[in-house]
């Protein structure tokens, strides 16, 4: 039986150290966070499969990787701020029983709007997990080395999702329809369901105010234009309307930021960004997922597309990376023990940027190596970044405002992988587009090769139907074409990730947890 606990600001006296009952309810919320990583990394190894099955156009599978991550940005705000109202806990559950209805919905969609319909209520299920989630930590763990490790824990098991949702995802793939990947989702949040009353404690912020609707609308009205012209953009090049919802989103965020001084219970507390380390933070991780997202989208799609291997075996190409997340992710809580954040972060990021620069030399059919190579180099230095940055966010604000934190922290991860799936590949079809501008033959009728110019997978369904001597012809340049905005893409990353890593050691913390 569960008892609700109300938490007081500022307290004279050192923070007492978690038990076991706490470390029981960690491995709870680890729960929501593999099944969120596994989530993320299965439908990339999908999209070739409900392509076929459902036919979308390209802008209807733009809009089917990218609106789970897009919901879940727009509404984290929101839902952090709601949990610190009604309950995390209550929170956690209400999202757990939601993302399983969504993630049933999504398996058995018959037609890309149903689909990108389901995963839009899979983002929004989703918007209250993460935060309540992380909360959930900072509040039981209130002792900072405690909290640093508890983090390292709740990262290791992304980590974990990261490596198990390619192989779960092939296995399934090969062996059910593409639907089943999202059917991963339902015992999963059963599992919590009934294992939350039981171990995870009630926390909510006893003097919080009424939800302010006005605020929830401002702050979706802040982020979704921006996405959809962003998106709209690199589709369709410049036009009217996604140049005036590119403006209008900052606008919507002015006014959400002047409500939010004139609130008594404001639904974001923006006085934490007057905190160097908790905006340095958010910043360095927002871009360094964005590097990440990007790269990841179109590695997935090599894997298979290029290199032409199954679900299974390309997710298995994809473990020593997944490995190399898992590994970093155990060992950087010690680490940080001793070394600073801000060199910690900033040498792995520089290290991420050395993954980034090996992936720029991947070749057509036959990179696979190099590709997975650079790949297990971008994950390893990409993971102290997400440790200890999740850390100083959250570790930034007081216990009362954890959700707000989380939120924070939380929106910055997904509206960065979001963004990089939406921008950088966006830059890799830009890419793709121009190489092959006159490399395809001349015997392919003119519908046929206007689709193939598209993308490699209408290349794919183009070949299909034509002879064998013009199949080799058209294949051949098309899979180079997309290599070289896979490299394209990496270059860039590389650059960003670079910049990031000077910005970290300047910008974060040079205290160690213990010394701060």
């Amino acid at each position: 039986m569960s008892t609700e606990t109300t938490e007081t600001p500022h307290t004279p006296v050192s923070p007492p150290p978690a038990g076991p009952r706490e470390w029981l309810g960690l491995a709870v919320l680890a729960l929501p966070t593999l099944l969120l990583a596994m989530d993320a990394t299965v439908l990339y190894l999908a999209v070739p499969h409900l392509s076929v099955a459902l036919r979308p156009s390209g802008g209807e599978l733009l809009w089917i990787a990218d609106i789970y991550g897009f919901m879940i940005a727009g509404f984290l705000i929101t839902m952090g701020t709601l949990g610190d109202r009604i309950g995390r806990r209550k929170l956690l559950m209400i999202g757990a029983a939601a993302f399983a209805a969504a993630s049933a919905l999504a398996a058995y969609a018959t037609s890309p709007g149903m689909l990108i319909a389901a995963r839009a209520l899979l983002g929004v299920a989703g918007a209250t997990l993460m935060p309540s989630t992380l909360a959930l930590i900072t509040n039981m763990f209130r002792d900072p080395r405690q909290r640093g490790t508890a983090i390292g824990v709740w990262a290791t098991c992304f980590s974990a999702g990261v490596a198990l949702g390619p192989v779960l995802g092939g296995v399934l793939l090969q062996t059910f329809w593409w639907g089943s990947v999202f059917l991963l989702g339902v015992p999963v949040m059963l599992l919590l369901l009934v294992a939350a009353p039981v171990l995870l404690p009630e926390y909510r912020e006893p003097r919080a105010g009424r939800l302010d609707p006005a605020s929830v609308v401002l702050s979706l009205t802040a982020v979704l234009p921006v996405v959809y012209g962003i998106k709209e953009l690199a589709a369709g090049g410049p036009a009217l309307l996604p140049v005036v919802l590119l403006a209008a989103g900052p606008v919507f965020g002015v006014l959400f930021v002047r409500r939010q001084f004139g609130l008594a219970d404001p639904l974001l507390d923006v006085t934490l960004f007057r905190n160097r380390s908790f905006s340095a933070a958010l910043g360095i991780q927002l871009f360094s997922i964005t590097a990440m997202g990007g790269v990841y989208l179109l590695i997935t799609q090599y894997t298979q597309l290029v290199e032409g291997l199954s679900p299974l075996t390309a997710g298995l190409w994809l473990l020593p990376a997944a490995g190399a997340l898992v590994v970093a992710s155990t060992l950087t809580p010690a680490l940080a023990r001793k070394v600073p954040a801000a060199y910690v972060i900033g040498a792995s990021l520089a290290i991420s940027a050395v993954g980034y620069l090996i992936l720029t030399q991947v070749d057509g059919a036959g990179g696979l190596p190099i590709l997975v190579a650079g790949f297990v180099v971008v994950y390893l230095g990409i993971s102290p970044m997400f440790v200890l940055g999740t850390d100083l966010i959250v570790g930034s604000a007081p216990p009362e405002k954890a959700g707000s934190a989380a939120a924070m922290s939380e929106t910055s991860t997904e509206l960065g992988v979001s963004l990089g799936v939406a921008v950088l590949g966006s830059v890799g079809t830009a890419v793709y587009r121009d190489r092959m501008t006159g490399a395809v033959p001349a015997e392919v009728p003119a519908p046929e090769a206007g689709s193939a110019r598209e993308s490699l997978p209408d290349a794919l369904a183009v070949v299909e139907g034509l002879p064998g001597r013009l199949h080799d012809l058209l294949l051949e340049p098309a899979r180079a074409a997309f290599t070289d905005g896979l490299n394209v893409v990496s270059g860039i990353s590389a650059l960003l990730v670079a910049a990031l890593a000077v910005l970290a050691v300047v910008l974060l913390p040079r205290t160690r947890p213990d010394r701060s």
